[in-house]
């Protein structure tokens, strides 16, 4: 049973639709009247020698086919039997038509123009530019009995290497790639290569993709780029979903993943779809995936595999069929090793893996970037921001120098430049306000003339880096003093009591080295991994 209007893309057949053939069979006026197919809209590609041939269609279409609306659409070639020209035009028609597959279900009509716009129908049909089934027509047999309107046939369904179309799909290609670095004219040489096969992998196949990589690397712009070319191809129908896996913890994770019905634990007040459900048709962004516990691996292994999951407080199982996109910034193979990750689902996202680059490892980019993000301060607020000549050459000079540590990547880069753009003075950034932003991110990245030094130094060996990038300077303090008491106390019990004595002499605190188990658990610390022993 259809659930959504029909809409048939064909061509005016100049011999088949003549109207001397009215009591004769007429594949594009019969079309209208097909036993089971109620035609909504009929959009018919039209010769510019054929609009007397195409009012006379219509006349009789909307005389006999009420229901149709029918929109004719000039087909321009001056060949109809040169193959490239005239799949040219049609791949053009199929770029720019308004499919909206949600809403219409699209059939191309294959029975009439002539052999060579036949076959171009079909192989557009196939790439999925015309994202419709194929429909053929047939004439009643003679003799037979069959209603004479005929019947219909729908069909479920590369290009051979001709120099221009070949031209076209790799223009094509190139469109892809240049959406999928937001237009930034990168230069780097292993960074385009990536993006190049990004962009194939995205287009061909629905399978997990997993982008690893420093924080800041980019990871969720890609991804969110990704779905939008997905989209603009018609390959997902939904929406993106993401998530950032290190926000999930303890037993919010799988209602927040899975969802839950009403009453299904304390709390749970009424029914909850949940993430993956959200991204039923469409696609799945979990960054940071390693941060999941084990019964959410386990969990959402499941789901890939079999498009199905069971609800928090169900024995019934939902369905949601989308593409897993995953993100992460440590090494999963090690969280396997080291038990954190299960091995099963590492495999089974792995299939396709890229690296993103930090910022250091493509100096040959800091100049467009610079340019995409002051344009992207001037789409956000409104205001042209402009750089002198010699303020950009320092800045670069300083953003390419191996004193230039940006931690945090381009999350980094983007904060100096809309600091930069903030303060320029009459829109324009100059040395000076360049001056200023290069002596803050030295005296940050040095700790504040080295205060902070030997702090960051015992943070990152329990964090690693990308870690203690993203974490605030406030957290950073106060955890650095957790960890010094850490490790000069004995036992969990003894550094819990040291650091909660205010508490204790108030008897306010009533399990001190469960309260310091739970701060450290925050950060991803157990005591084992602080404490003296």
């Amino acid at each position: 049973m259809r659930t959504k209007p029909v809409v048939v893309i064909g061509v005016l057949g100049k011999i088949l639709d003549q109207p001397g053939r009215r009591e004769r069979w007429r594949p594009s006026f019969d079309l209208c009247r097909q036993e089971g197919l109620p035609v909504r809209r009929l959009d018919l590609l039209v010769h510019k020698d054929e609009d007397g041939l195409a009012k006379a269609l219509l006349r009789d279409i909307g005389a006999h086919c009420a229901g149709t609306e029918v929109r004719t659409h000039p087909l321009i070639v001056k060949n109809a039997w040169d193959f490239e020209e005239v799949y040219g035009v049609l791949h053009d028609f199929a770029r720019t038509y308004p499919f909206d597959p949600e809403r219409e279900e699209y059939l191309i009509n294959i029975t009439t123009g002539t052999h060579v716009e036949q076959i171009c129908l079909f192989l557009l049909a196939e790439s999925r530019h015309l994202p419709g089934r194929l429909l053929q027509l047939s004439p009643p047999r003679i003799g037979a009995g069959d209603p004479p309107q005929g019947y219909h046939t729908l069909i479920d369904l590369d290009l051979s290497r001709y120099d221009r179309l070949a031209s076209r799909f790799r223009e094509e290609r190139r469109e892809g790639t240049s959406f999928l670095k937001s237009g930034i004219e990168t230069k780097n040489d292993a960074f385009n290569r990536l993006i190049d096969r990004i962009e194939q992998v995205a287009i061909a196949s629905k399978a997990p993709l997993l982008l690893t990589g420093p924080t800041g690397a980019g990871k969720s712009r890609l991804a969110r780029r990704i779905f939008e070319l997905k989209k603009a191809r018609r390959q997902v129908e939904g929406d993106l979903v993401e998530v950032n896996c290190a926000t999930l913890r303890g037993d919010g994770a799988m209602s927040a993943l899975f969802g839950h019905l009403k009453g299904a634990f304390t709390g749970a007040l009424a029914e909850r779809g949940g993430l993956l459900r959200a991204a039923d048709g469409g696609v799945l962004f979990l960054d940071e995936i390693g941060e999941l516990g084990a019964d959410e691996q386990a969990m959402l292994l499941h789901a890939i595999e079999e498009k199905t999951f069971l609800p928090v407080g169900s024995d019934k199982e939902a369905k949601s069929d989308f593409q897993l996109i995953a993100g992460s910034n440590r090494d999963l193979a090690a969280a396997v090793r080291e038990g954190r990750f299960r091995e099963d689902l590492l495999a089974r996202i792995d299939l396709w893996t890229f690296r993103m680059p930090s910022l250091s490892e493509r100096p040959e980019d800091v100049a467009p970037n610079l340019d995409y993000e002051l344009a992207e301060h001037t789409k956000r607020t409104g205001s042209m921001i402009g750089i002198n000549r010699e303020a950009r050459e320092a800045f670069l000079a300083f953003a390419t120098s191996p004193e230039a540590r940006w931690p945090g990547n381009f999350r980094d880069f983007n904060s100096s430049i809309t600091r930069m753009a903030t303060l320029a003075p009459g829109g324009r950034i100059d040395v000076a306000t360049v001056r200023e932003e290069t002596d803050r991110l030295r005296a940050m990245w040095s700790g504040v003339n080295g205060e902070h030094a030997d702090d960051d130094s015992l943070l990152r060996s329990h964090l690693g880096p990308n870690v203690l990038a993203e974490t605030d300077l406030f957290d950073r303090v106060q955890l650095a003093g957790v960890l010094r008491v850490c490790e000069q106390s004995k036992s969990l019990s003894d550094a819990g009591r040291a650091l909660f004595a205010a508490s204790r002499a108030r008897k306010s605190s009533l399990n001190d080295a469960d309260r310091l188990r739970k701060y450290l658990a925050r950060f991803g610390l157990s005591w084992s991994d602080v404490g003296r022993a």
